[in-house]
């Protein structure tokens, strides 16, 4: 609170006190008032006027400070009120009050939110689970009657299958803690689940799937590993480039205690222009104008799972000519078996 501001506020009261004061004087002077009289009488006028105004601004500056310090501070600024002390002057208690009611009327609403939110979240996961049934059994048709079922509509199947999965990581992604079980994984399993779900969209598209040592144990959630790999299969599929040789390579490195799980490819590449943000929410960049079926959400979805899991996840590329994801795992002593 600045005391310039404050009393440009209060200007008026300069006028207020010059025109009463200027009416007092005349009644001195038509009185024939001592003119010590009227000195000590203006000086008692100036004095009294000063501290009327700067006792407010001392009381006042306190709370208001504080008020503004404390929303600068804050990262969620709804919550000063938590950090106030009610104030002892009539404006502070009336905006103290506003402010407890707004924020009384925020926390209900957003409770109401929250609850239509958990309520939609809930709807979407009993949704997606019984659409997977009819879904999973289309698919067994497809492998149990191949005659019946052209590549095209297994492709489809596949295609379907992962955005159903897409959409239900997507929902539980935001209380992930709940759904996810850390251990130690055999990361080469988790590995080939992965190739082999993906295998035949991967022979349509004639891409070589090539896996190197990758022998290793690392503390994840194998579940959600084996999506958040499948979507960056996925978008290694999608952003395939038109060679004679194409090919997704795994392959692990260790080094400092950590391990780093490498998935390379030799597809379209993304622009450097673009890869600040590949893992913005729906951002699709260059690649996404020439493709379709692009929806900007895999890589968001896979940022999202490694922090929830404790995993650091990396990209670098060079347009057309390859795009590498580097998913980098911690050992974690909270994990260790005490002996």
């Amino acid at each position: 609170m600045k005391i310039g501001a404050y009393l440009k506020d209060n200007v008026y009261k300069f006028f207020v006190f010059f025109a009463c004061y200027g009416i007092n004087l005349l009644i001195f002077f038509a009185f024939k008032v001592e003119r010590s009289v009227i000195f000590s009488s203006t000086l008692l006028y100036v004095v009294c006027f000063f501290l009327l105004l700067l006792i407010p601004y001392v009381r006042k500056k306190k709370f208001y400070t504080n008020l503004l310090s404390n929303i600068a501070s804050l990262d969620k600024a709804y919550l000063v009120l938590e950090t106030l002390n009610k104030p002892e002057f009539y404006e502070g208690e009336l905006l103290y009050q506003a402010l407890y009611e707004i924020n009384k009327s925020m926390n209900e609403n957003v409770r109401a939110m929250e609850e239509a939110l958990k309520d939609f979240k809930e709807y979407i996961e009993m949704w997606i689970h019984e659409v997977k049934i009819p879904l999973s059994t289309l698919v067994l048709m497809s492998n149990n009657h191949k005659k019946q079922f052209d590549k095209r509509t297994k492709l489809q199947l596949k295609r379907l299958e992962n955005y159903v999965d897409q959409v239900l990581y997507y929902a539980r992604c935001e209380n992930a803690e709940k759904d996810y079980f850390i251990k130690e994984v055999d990361l080469s399993q988790v590995i080939k689940n992965v190739g082999l779900k993906n295998m035949d969209e991967m022979l349509e598209n004639k891409i070589d799937y090539i896996v190197e040592e990758v022998q290793y144990k690392v503390l994840t959630d194998s579940k959600w590993l084996e999506f958040l790999l499948g979507q960056i299969i996925n978008n290694s599929i999608k952003y395939k480039r038109d060679v004679n040789h194409s090919y997704i390579k795994i392959s692990v490195q260790e080094q400092d205690n950590k391990i780093t799980l490498i998935i390379e490819d030799n597809g379209m590449g993304i622009k450097e222009s673009d890869l600040k943000q590949v893992f913005d929410k729906s951002f699709t960049g260059e690649n996404g104008r020439n493709v379709r079926s692009s929806t900007g959400m895999g890589l968001f979805i896979a940022k999202n799972m490694c922090e929830k899991l404790g995993h650091k996840i990396e990209i670098e590329s060079v347009f057309q000519q390859y795009t590498r994801v580097f998913i980098t795992f911690s050992k974690n002593k909270y994990y260790d078996v005490l002996k």
